[in-house]
Parts: C-alpha cells; structure tokens; sequence
C-alpha cells in the first residue's frame, strides 16, 4: 500500500530560485513516490496578508508556478487548502485538546514575532493548523526542513491526545522526512535569498530583467587574470546548484587557473538558469493565458483532497458527539 505524503506551500508572492532548491523541486520529484497530498496554504498565509485579490493572485501564480515546473495533477492530488474546510473543522477540535504550554513552547511563533510579524490568535495556533492539514489526510509522511521537525512533534502529541481522549485510534500519526538541507542560496547581495531582503532571482525571470540580476550579484576585487576561490563565490555558490557534475570540475578549475573573471562565470551563470527553466517558463506562458484551466485542476483536487478528508472527519464527529443534521 502506498504511503501518504503531504507537504503545502505558502502563497507568498513571486517564487525565486531559493524556493525551488528549497522545497519545490523535492515536492515534484516525491509526486511518483507515494499517495501525494500538495497543497496551497491560503488559510495559513492569513496570518499575515489581508488583501484578498492579492491572495487570490499568490494562488494562481504558485499553482500555476508548480504546474509549468512539472507538478502533475495525474500523479498527485493538488489544491488550495480553503477548499477542504474539513481542515478548519478538525483544527478546532484539536485545539480545543491543546494546552496553551504546547503553543507556548512552539519556535517558529517567537522567531516570526522577533522577525517583525505583528502577534496574532493565528499566528500563536498556526501549528494546529498545520496539524489538522496533516492529519486530516491520514498522511504518513511529511518533508519537512529540519525547522520544521518540532511542528511534527507538536502533531504527532495532538494526535495521541485525541485518540487518548476519545479512545479510539482515530488519528494516524505522522512519520518527519527531513529533506536534506541544500546549501544556502545566495542571494544578488550575498546574503541568503528572501523575497525579505529583496535580493531574489525569480525561478520564471527572463531577459533584461534575469541578465541585470545576474550581473548585479555581489563579487570581490579580485583583478581577472589572478586566481579565485570558487567556494568563497556568491556567483558559484549558485552555478553549483545548476551545473552538472563535470561542468561544475570545470567551471571551478577556470577559476583556479586565472584569466577567468566574475563577468565571465555570471554568463555562465545566466545561460544554465536560462537552459534548466527554459521548458518551464513556455508552459508557464499557456498556462498563464489559460487560467480556467488552472482553477479546474485546483477544483478537482479540491474534491478529491475533501473526499479523502471525510473519510477522516466522520469518525471523529462520531466520536465527539458532533452531530451534523445536512449532508
């Protein structure tokens, strides 16, 4: 039997290189490797967007981003999380269960108070939600970053508390896939590449506007016929990510040997960001010009992510006294 995998993304704005070495690429390529469960968290970024046709747009845009990047919806369930309000209803029970010294001790809510975020109810049990998502699915594995692990915890302890409480094993208790951390993506100004620091290059970036961006990352004063350290290298730290094997030898052996400039290495740069997405970046364009299309997939796996989720919601208002008179 295969095994659940589910991982969400937040709709965030325009998505950059960061995010596809980060997490996109390993969400598309786990899609053939069990019973996949991607979803959108629209609810989740609720906590700190409040223009609603800018959500709708962040939604579009990343389903439409995952789409175009090879993301099949015959291979994997793909929605928005808004689409499944199973995920709200089992979120309240949950934290109806939840001690305020479980969220008290949740990491991720003081690093985004220390970030700057503004305190809210929903920021403080965001990772009850993230729990319903979880386990409102039966899902057995989640990837996550090794930030993420105590979110894990926290579902797996909420689990054990409803199934303890209502006697019963209603919730599945989820297993952490710690994706391997990719090395940190610089961004054009050396620093780790956040749409916060606005130094990204967009993953759909073309032209003028990729060239420029490529050209503006930040180098030493090293003249261009003396050697260079390819692993102190903002610009290699990203041809590292692109290049192949014995295109990476090389590339680092020219910046050993001297006469081989930063100018040099940064059209290198730019030609295998330009060849890796060049297939993506022509689907993205007829599914851009296509968004029915985009909103019709979403819809089906919306359906089908709801379908799964009944499955798991019916027990649990049994087994709570929450009787439902409608269907």
């Amino acid at each position: 039997m295969k095994k659940t995998i589910l991982s969400g993304i937040t709709p965030s704005g325009r998505l950059h290189i960061g995010n596809y070495f980060g997490a996109m690429r390993q969400h598309i390529e786990l899609q053939d490797q069990g019973d996949a469960y991607y979803f959108i968290a629209n609810y989740h970024a609720l906590t700190s967007r409040h223009d609603g046709a800018l959500m709708e747009r962040h939604t579009l845009d990343i389903a439409i981003d995952y789409l175009a990047l090879g993301l099949d919806p015959s291979h994997c369930v793909f929605f928005a999380q808004s689409d499944v309000p199973q995920v709200t209803e089992l979120a309240w029970i949950l934290g109806s269960l939840t001690p305020m010294s479980l969220m008290e001790k949740a990491v991720s809510y003081k690093d985004k108070v220390a970030q700057g975020m503004t305190p809210n109810v929903g920021l403080f049990t965001y990772p009850i939600l993230q729990a319903a998502d979880i386990l409102i699915y039966h899902s057995d594995i989640v990837p996550v970053g090794a930030d993420q692990k105590q979110h894990i915890e926290i579902t797996r302890d909420l689990a054990v508390k409803f199934n303890l409480a209502y006697d019963g094993d209603f919730l599945r208790l989820p297993e952490a896939s710690i994706v391997e951390a990719v090395a940190t993506v610089p961004g054009i100004d050396g620093r780790k590449m956040s749409k916060s620091y606005g130094n990204t290059i967009g993953i759909f970036d073309e032209g003028r506007e990729l060239k420029e961006k490529v050209m503006a990352i930040v180098t030493d004063s090293t003249p261009l016929e003396e050697p260079k350290n390819p692993d102190t290298c903002n610009v290699f730290a990203l041809i590292r990510l692109f290049a192949e094997a014995d295109q990476r030898d090389a590339i680092a052996e020219r910046y050993r040997a001297g006469g081989y400039g930063y100018g040099h290495a940064k059209k290198d740069l730019l030609g295998l960001i330009e060849d890796r997405f060049a297939d993506a970046r022509a689907r993205r364009k007829e599914l851009a010009a296509d968004e029915d299309r985009v909103r019709r997939i979403l819809a089906e796996g919306g359906s089908m992510a709801r379908e799964r989720a009944e499955t798991v919601m019916e027990p649990v208002r049994r087994a709570t006294g929450l009787i439902r008179s409608f269907h």
